[in-house]
């Protein structure tokens, strides 16, 4: 072979690396923005990265495109690893035609998903494009359609992970829509189906991208992404933390990481953390730093439905995912959002293998007109389906309010629970005393005409009431609870718990697929 033919090879090389070119490049970076390859480089461990497809060019000759031809054509594609472990990755290059999405790119895009799923590795899509490439025309739109169908075939079965580290609109939003986490770049990238102009135009409002579709948008108000950073570097740093606690398959479990914090620690403090007067709010964070190792926790969606709170942690070196209410916020009532907040996480936890914690101070389903109107029900029996339908290892406590529906959908026994803790300080009841005593007595509290014996008499009745079935103790005579813990102890006897299910198996009837309340 002649010296020639290396020397064009290794140039044609080159000029690839270089996308549209050094003066692109440079637009790139005056926008504080990283190039496709640069956030390859950052999160890839040194020297794994191995490119596919690197001499594909598009093959469209509308409006003069065959005049305009890059080496990679808008995207690169590859594997590599992190941490060691293997990933596949596609990284828009908005240096190309904006990131346009056209025919080959998408084929592009497509092949390592396809070769992610053969191999059981995760997808990280890294998104900087201005769209459809327009030019192509029904053959952009067939490229993302063939995107998205390998995004749901590959549900479940790999992590898909999605970085917005640019503009993401028109069609092109489903792909994260469709993967497990998505993260965005405070004031540098935002998702919206349609831009500024057209809202302008359509429905007469003035309006930014960034209030339109920007990070704090989606990670506050429609919870369509789940973090919001300052950098893409802090996003990078957010997918390999992310990957740490999860496996690369749905045949495998998640690494362990081994741990000093000793399984059997106690924190007195749990011991007086429940106030006693039962409206006041303590802090669901400070309980889950206690108990997790080290105090680590990854939350997931922590701006968005704050009455949860969902995410990721260590128990004694195992990945769990928490999910617990927080009194702190709304009572920790269940609405629409935190219903379905928590139904989508603990499905990709059981998806991956991954055990559920769940952390129980919940006074019912938040009432009123808007909540009825927008569909508390169905979106309340999300979370309840998604529970039901897990057969990871679910272990429960309960710390102090545990009422009515809300009671059953947070992980109940009834609900295949594998073990159910609770505090003494727990109420387990239909309702709490207040309106169990309104509806039981309310006959013969209104034949008392005197106020003061009025009074006398419902506090009498609600003493009762909170006697017999405001505790744990009634639910632990029916075996519903499997034991009365010391609050202190809690750390221990849930670790205890996930070790004693680590070899669980559940065999659910044979079904097509399933057909949740969507």
């Amino acid at each position: 072979m002649s010296n020639q033919k290396i020397k064009e090879l290794v140039d044609r090389r080159k000029t690839a690396r270089q996308g549209g070119g050094q003066k692109r490049i440079e637009a790139q970076h005056a926008k504080g923005k990283l190039t496709a390859r640069e956030r390859i480089d950052l999160l890839l461990d040194n020297g794994s990265f191995e490119e596919f497809d690197m001499f594909v060019r598009h093959r469209c000759t509308n409006f003069g495109m065959e005049n305009t031809r890059f080496d990679g054509d808008g995207v690169v594609t590859g594997m590599g690893t992190i941490d060691g472990r293997l990933v596949y990755v596609a990284a828009q290059d908005f240096t190309v035609t904006g990131g346009s999405m056209s025919e080959t790119m998408a084929g592009k895009i497509c092949k390592v998903m396809d070769m992610a799923v053969r191999v059981g590795a995760p997808f990280i899509a890294l998104n900087d494009s201005g769209g459809a490439r327009i030019q192509e025309g029904i053959c952009s739109l067939a490229g993302y359609g063939e995107i998205f169908e390998r995004n749901i075939l590959a549900s479940g079965v790999i992590p898909q992970i999605s970085g917005i580290f640019g503009p993401c609109a028109g069609g092109a939003v489903y792909s994260p829509a469709l993967t497990d986490f998505t993260i965005m770049i405070k004031d540098t990238s935002y998702m919206f189906l349609t831009g500024p102009g057209v809202v302008k135009t359509v429905t007469g409002e003035n309006v930014t991208q960034e209030q339109l579709g920007g990070a704090n948008v989606h990670t506050r108000k429609s919870g369509v992404a789940h973090f919001a950073v300052e950098s893409e570097q802090e996003g990078i740093e957010k997918i390999k933390a992310l990957l740490s606690f999860m496996p690369s398959n749905n045949r495998e479990t998640a690494p362990f990481i081994e741990t000093a914090d000793p399984a059997g620690r106690v924190d007195d403090t749990l011991n007086d953390i429940i106030p006693d007067n039962p409206n006041q709010a303590y802090d669901m964070y400070e309980v889950i730093g206690s108990i997790v190792d080290d105090g680590k926790f990854l939350e997931v969606q922590r701006s968005w439905a704050k009455n949860i709170i969902i995410g990721f942690a260590h128990m004694n070196g195992r990945s769990v995912g928490v999910v617990a209410n927080q009194p702190k916020t709304l009572a920790g009532a269940l609405d629409i959002n935190a219903s379905r907040k928590a139904a989508r996480f603990v499905r990709f936890c059981d998806a991956f293998n991954i055990p559920l914690v769940t952390l129980v101070d919940v006074p019912g389903f938040l009432c009123g007109t808007q909540q009825e109107h927008g569909g508390i029900i169905s979106n309340g029996a999300k979370l309840l389906y998604a529970f039901g339908e897990a057969t990871v290892p679910k272990v429960t406590v309960t710390l102090r309010k545990s009422y009515g529906g809300a009671h059953i959908t947070m992980s109940c026994k009834q609900l295949r629970g594998d073990i159910n803790y609770a505090w003494p300080s727990a109420n387990i009841a239909v309702m709490g005393a207040e309106g169990a005593v309104d509806v039981l007595y309310s006959k013969e509290l209104k034949a008392i005409t005197d106020p003061q014996e009025r009074k006398k008499a419902s506090d009498q009745r609600k003493e009762e009431y909170n006697r017999k079935f405001c505790n744990p103790y009634s639910a632990a005579e029916y075996g519903y609870i499997d034991d009365i813990i010391e609050p202190r102890n809690t750390r221990f006897r849930v670790i205890r718990a996930l070790e004693q299910l680590d070899g669980k198996k559940v065999e659910s009837p044979w079904k097509k697929h399933d057909n949740l309340p969507l």
